[in-house]
Order: C-alpha cells, then structure tokens, then sequence
C-alpha cells in the first residue's frame, strides 16, 4: 500500500523553499553591496592624474579582476614631494574583500602623507610599518616605494616584501632590480628598508609591477618575470613610449591566468639631463 503525503506536508516544505531562497537572495544582496563598495573604494584611492616633469614619462595600466564576490587590494601613486622629487609606489594588500580595499586606502594615504616628513624611501617604509602596526589590523602589505629625481634621473628604492622591478635601456641591456629589501609593511616591528640607487637612462625603462601580472594559475613568476623582461628590452631598443609598454605588459598579463588584479607603472626618460 502506497502511502500518500499530506497536502500540509507540501505546503511545508514550499514555505521552507521559499524562505531558503529569500535568505539566499539577502545574502548575495549584502554581498554584492560589499564587492560594490569595495570597488568604489578602489578606484577612489588611485590618483587621477600624474605628475610631469624634465623628460619623465609616466604610464600606468590597472586590471581589477573580480573573481565571484571577492575583490583585491593592489595599488599604485605617483606623486610630486615637496622636494620636487618624484614619489612612486605600488603594492599589494593581503586579502581579497572590502577589509583589503579599505586597507590599501590607508597605505597609500600614509605613505602619503608620510613623504611629506621623511622623503627618503627607506625611513618612509620604516614609518608607514609602524603606523600601520599602531592600527592593530591583522592585514599586511607588500609595497615597492621609488623616489626619482628628475634632473639627475637617480631612482632610490625601497622594498617592502614586494616583487622587484623590471629595467631596460635603449643599448639593449635589461634585467630584474636586485635590491635587498625588507619585510611587508604591517608584520614586524621596527623593521629597516634598505635603499638601493639606480639610474633612469635617457631612453629606459622601469617597470614596477604587482604579483598578478606576472604569476598565476598559468604560469611561474620566473616565467612571468622573464616576458616582462622581453617587453621592456624591445620597448627600450625600439624607442616605444612609456604608455605602450605598459598596455604590451598588462596585455601580457593574460596569459598568466590570474585570479588577482594586476597593475603596471612605467618610469621612463626621453630628455637631456640637467647637471645639479
């Protein structure tokens, strides 16, 4: 004998359904508004525009890649000091929701605000560490900080965990900077930065980077590293222009299947040098 369900049975099990269903509704609703807000965030902390100066040529190309409900952290900023050098930055904030985006804000904002103190690019990672550490938040970040004097074309860096950068010159030669570098800004106390100099050829290259450009599910970071490499050596011995480069290198970035966002910044110099 077959036994048949009742018709309240049924009707259960509907009302269950339908109240699942709306929770789930309300749920990707608050989460949506979340990746919405974060995204605002984002774009609210890059700069609008970038400074000039004595032959410099800047470009910047910044791919956010949204995967599902999460967003990420990565930045870049350049900047005029009140020196009249040229600050640079770029970084990458640990976590993929709208905690990183706001966190990243506060980095580039103290960085900020810190060069307006201390322009030296080691002592500015050294105090952007602490006041990060005094705001007791368990995310950290990763970060490269160049100060360009544009007429020497002397380049200080300082690296706080991030990946190094890419250089090439119009003679043909191109490698990966090989700075010491410190650990990411927010983990260790009274960590020191080391300063390495370099110097921006008239007609070269450097190229600052985040992680998603050059490393994914797709491909190494030695790999991702190397075709950067190739990029800026052609762009340099061809006399391609800063924002060409950066477009062949974020367009490159493809290939790497990232699930993070990716951002470039270009340092170039096509000018004569002004002796100081």
């Amino acid at each position: 004998m077959f036994r048949i369900g009742s018709t309240d049975d049924g009707d259960e099990l509907l009302a269950r359904l339908r109240t699942l269903t709306a929770q789930a509704r309300a749920q990707a609703e608050v989460q949506r508004s979340r990746v919405e807000l974060a995204i605002a965030l984002q774009r609210g902390m890059l700069p609008r525009g970038l400074p000039v100066g004595d032959g410099v040529r800047l470009a910047v190309r910044y791919s956010p890649a949204y995967q599902g409900l999460n967003v990420g952290g990565d930045w870049y900023d350049a900047f005029t000091m009140p020196d009249g050098r040229i600050g640079l930055s770029i970084g990458d904030v640990q976590g993929h929701n709208i905690e990183a985006a706001a966190f990243m804000g506060q980095v580039r904002v103290g960085l900020r605000a810190l060069a307006s103190v201390d322009s030296d690019p080691g002592e500015l990672l050294s105090r952007t560490n602490d006041l990060l550490l005094s705001l007791g938040s368990d995310l950290f970040a990763t970060c490269t900080f160049m100060r360009l004097d544009p007429s020497t074309r002397v380049l200080e860096s300082a690296r706080a965990g991030h990946l190094p950068c890419v250089w090439a010159t119009a003679d043909g030669r191109s490698g990966i900077t090989e700075d010491e570098g410190g650990p990411p800004l927010g983990v260790l106390p009274g960590a020191a930065y080391p300063v390495t100099r370099y110097r921006l050829d008239t007609g070269g290259v450097f190229v600052m980077l985040t992680d998603g450009v050059v490393e994914g599910p797709s491909m190494r970071l030695d790999e991702g590293l190397d075709q950067v490499v190739r990029l800026a050596g052609i762009a340099a011995v061809a006399g391609m222009d800063a924002d060409a480069l950066a477009a062949a290198v974020i367009k490159g970035a493809e290939r790497v299947g990232h699930d993070d966002d990716a951002a470039v910044l270009v340092i170039g110099h096509d000018g004569p040098v002004t002796q100081p």
